[in-house]
């Protein structure tokens, strides 16, 4: 059942079909006579009623060391490219990581994703590979890949996604530090 409240926002039935897509059998239902009044909520509730895509997030954090270096490069170089950051003795960061599944709600169980079965992925994936160690030294993801922010995002990214449905849309959010973080993907 539908229900229209009548506000100060005018759109006739004709008009929210040609604007919205409504499927042509709302067409008796929905005449400018019967229900001259639509609230902008409302409009957006019709066109997404079939096919709700809802996002969902896990926050959590991480602790991890690394050193940003290129071993094809000079120390010099290294040094003026990454900074401090090149630091021989590495330097650790509070990583904050959100992941962000979005899909479709299951009509049996009202989740797009089973948020404890989420956590559990992140934290056998993620956690337990990352979490208080050196991500040049301790991890076979970083051996040969510079660890910095967008390899490290493009990396959790690669472990999760083939464990999700295909139908499920995932995004990666790593904060390295409170002002400074990526995304992945684009």
């Amino acid at each position: 059942m539908l229900i229209y409240y009548k506000t100060k926002y005018c759109l006739g039935a004709m008009s929210f079909q040609r604007l919205f897509g409504v499927a042509d059998k709302l067409s008796d239902d929905l005449s400018d006579e019967k229900l001259p009044f639509f609230t902008f909520f409302t409009l957006i509730n019709l066109t997404l009623m079939n096919n709700p895509r809802v996002a969902v997030y896990r926050k959590t954090h991480f602790n991890a060391a690394h050193r940003l270096n290129n071993p094809a490069w000079s120390d010099e170089e290294n040094e003026r490219v990454f900074g401090k950051c090149n630091n021989y003795n590495y330097h650790g960061h509070n990583y904050e990581l959100i992941v962000r599944v979005t899909g479709t709600v299951n009509p049996h169980t009202g989740y797009v994703i089973d948020l404890k079965w989420l956590n559990d992925l992140v934290e056998a994936n993620v956690l337990n590979r990352f979490d208080h160690k050196n991500l040049n030294l301790d991890t076979e993801e970083f051996r040969n890949l510079n660890p910095s922010a967008e390899n490290i995002a493009i990396v959790i990214y690669g472990l999760l996604r083939p464990q999700l449905d295909a139908a499920l849309d995932l995004n990666i959010r790593l904060y390295e530090t409170e002002r400074n973080f990526v995304e992945y993907p684009a």
